[in-house]
């Protein structure tokens, strides 16, 4: 019998080396958390922490550690995600689709194995990315249904794609693209299909200028035709099998998504911290610490953040057991997670009033930033009909 303490038990030798990964992370974020207020006003790639997290290691982070990699679980991968997204919730995103398609990888029968083995590999090797590339302008997020105007067309010489990607997250830096893409065969069929980056016919139009996650590069990447080899077909299936989403992709989707809202959040609590021991006004005499408004409302987030950590920490735990998890579970950690960390900054920004809106200030940009969770794939609304569904036996 199988029982979660024997896979706690596997995975002691992955583990031995995380608090050393743990502090790397935490040394690089230190840097990040500097670049990240340019990156943000400019709207500026940065490139220069991935070439730190590749040095570091990081980039491999849930690589198997057979093909060189860490063969970190959710649950550390997820701390680390914690960690920089702190410090920069876009390099973490971005970071965190790519820690997505390697745990995808070495879990999913699908994938073939040649590809696996050459992504893992070059991610060992240098700074490799992947991410998957679903969204359309027409389709929207496939999570909601429909299928995809990108196409691919088989021919003697390799697949032909042509199609149009949006918020196409660290486009930028990606070498590997997954795309999301349906077949011109008799009999459609629907899935990913394995392209690199930078073929003839492929662009990047910079279209990304949002309110938050401003550095992550999630741009528009369009296809005219493009060729790539008809043996990078990843999963494709008919369009009613696809009802089901992948397990592993959909859960630690939801997981590392929380993970990097909450360190948003954790970061606006921490300037928050310092604001209120070192403002003193001429009227009170004291610190803003002193206040008892301001110490209830700072327990409030202490309690919100207590949460997001029970709730991230225990669920990745369980993922990494191979413990019985529902969709709707992993969902409802995700919006109550994302919800938590806005009311976080919110209450943040009633104690700090225009200091805390200025420009200048941090706390306005991870108020911004700390927003973005609630767009992300599912959606509130979606959640909450489901679960709805759910209780009601529909």
């Amino acid at each position: 019998m199988v029982t979660a303490s024997s896979h706690t038990a596997a995975r002691e030798p992955q583990r031995q080396n995380e608090p050393d990964r743990v502090a790397r992370a935490a040394l690089l974020a230190a840097a990040f958390a500097e670049r990240a207020p340019i990156h943000d006003r400019d709207g500026s790639f940065p490139f220069q922490n991935f070439e730190d997290l590749s040095q570091a290691g990081l980039l491999a982070l849930t690589v198997p550690v057979a093909l060189g990699g860490a063969g970190a679980g959710a649950a550390e991968a997820a701390r680390i995600l914690g960690i920089i997204g702190k410090a920069d919730p876009s390099t973490a995103l971005v970071l965190s689709m790519h820690y997505i398609q390697h745990l995808v990888m070495a879990r999913s029968s699908r994938w073939p194995v040649r590809l696996s083995r050459k992504l893992a590999r070059e991610t060992v090797e240098g700074v490799a990315l992947v991410n998957a590339l679903r969204v359309e302008p027409e389709l929207g997020s496939p999570a909601r249904g429909g299928l995809p105007a990108t196409i691919a067309r088989r021919t003697e010489t390799g697949w032909r794609l042509s199609g149009r990607k949006i918020y196409s997250t660290g486009a930028p830096i990606l070498k590997w693209y997954a795309v999301w893409a349906r077949t011109d065969e008799a009999e459609t069929r629907v899935g990913m299909f394995l392209v690199p980056a930078g073929l003839p016919g492929t662009r990047i139009v910079e279209t990304w200028d949002h309110l938050g996650l401003r550095a992550s590069g999630s741009h528009d990447v369009i296809f005219e035709d493009v060729v790539f080899p008809l043996d990078h077909e990843i999963d494709v299936r008919r369009p009613d099998e696809w009802r089901t989403p992948d397990f592993t992709q959909a859960t630690v989707h939801a997981i590392f998504i929380a993970a990097i809202y909450d360190g948003a959040a954790r970061a606006a609590r921490d300037w928050l911290i310092g604001f209120l021991r070192d403002r003193t006004p001429a009227n009170l005499g004291a610190p803003l610490a002193t206040l008892p408004r301001a110490q209830e409302i700072l327990g409030g987030i202490e309690a919100r953040l207590a949460v997001n950590a029970r709730l991230i920490g225990s669920f990745a735990d369980d993922f990494d057991d191979n413990l019985p998890l529902s969709a709707i579970e992993s969902n409802i950690i995700k919006l109550t997670v994302t919800n938590n960390a806005v009311a976080v900054v919110e209450d943040a920004l009633s104690l700090a009033g225009n200091h805390g809106l200025s420009r200048t200030n941090p706390l306005q940009r991870h108020y911004r930033d700390a927003l973005c969770g609630r767009v992300h794939t599912p959606q509130d609304d979606t959640t909450r009909t489901s679960a709805g569904r759910l209780a009601l036996g529909l």
